[in-house]
């Protein structure tokens, strides 16, 4: 992996980073950073993306900025454990040029030969559509809804759901019952109507919540 530097000579920072987690995961470093696997990390990876979400939701500037930094710590470490793949190895550079490349590719109003001018007037919705669209060409999916994670929350997955079929232009009535998963899907489809983000709604409702038990467990004086 070569080595960046910046204009002053010094190493570029994300290269210290790849650096560090080369030294954590080699003979001689870190014995736990050493034994972890993809699948070992995953539990770290879903908490890094919550606390990121719940440092955005609260407004925390300072938590943003460690999170984002969580997050990326992530992304180093099973770049680093990738590139010992005996059969398909790859490391950061090649996460980081496949992003590249996808960006781009799924940008066209941005990054195509008709591109000048076509940002600035181009319809969010339409590029939503355009974005499913490329998307689901390039991974041969035969669903609008493939590809959504089942290890999504209910409430989320539900509404990401909902937004694919919309812009593929499916028109299909809500689950008909009363129970109350079908309720709770009403309330998602409502959220999706009104351009709300149903997770973060309940998460925000109940962090209020918490905070008035908290403050009704408190010692009156």
């Amino acid at each position: 992996m070569s080595e960046r530097a910046g204009t002053d000579g010094a190493q570029d920072p994300l290269r210290r980073l790849v650096d560090v987690m080369d030294r954590l995961r080699s003979p001689g470093g870190c014995p736990w950073d050493a034994r972890q696997t993809h699948r070992s990390l995953v539990p770290y990876a879903l908490e890094e993306a919550h606390e990121l979400a719940e440092a955005i939701e609260t407004d925390d500037r300072a938590g943003l900025r460690e999170e984002l930094g969580d997050l990326l710590l992530q992304v180093v470490f099973h770049a680093r454990i990738a590139q010992e793949d005996a059969d398909e190895p790859f490391d950061v550079d090649d996460v980081a040029d496949d992003l590249v490349a996808k960006l781009v590719r799924r940008h066209p109003h941005v990054f195509g030969d008709e591109a000048p001018g076509r940002a600035a007037t181009a319809d969010l919705e339409d590029l939503h559509v355009a974005w499913d669209r490329i998307k689901r060409t390039e991974k041969q999916r035969e669903s609008a809804l493939d590809g959504v994670p089942l290890s999504l929350g209910a409430l989320a997955r539900t509404q990401k759901v909902l937004s694919r079929a919309a812009r593929a232009g499916v028109a299909v009535g809500a689950p008909v019952g009363d129970g109350l998963g079908e309720r709770l899907f009403a309330l998602v489809a409502e959220a999706q109507a009104g351009g709300l983000d149903a997770e973060g709604e309940l998460r925000r409702a109940a962090r209020a919540w918490e905070d008035d038990v908290r403050a009704a467990e408190r010692p009156h004086v």
